[in-house]
């Protein structure tokens, strides 16, 4: 069983926040680059 330290991980582009590799995201996690949905709604207002 892999351990949640050892999944991948990604900034999120509209927080900054850091967040891990999901399994929903398997397929395509290269293209992921919000951490949630409100995030992907809130694109336009970086707080980065």
């Amino acid at each position: 069983m892999t351990k949640k330290a050892d999944l991948p991980q990604k900034i999120c582009i509209t927080c900054g926040r850091p967040f891990s590799w999901r399994k929903k995201w398997e397929r395509d996690w290269e293209n992921v680059l919000y951490c949630s949905k409100k995030c992907q709604k809130n694109k336009s207002n970086p707080s980065v």
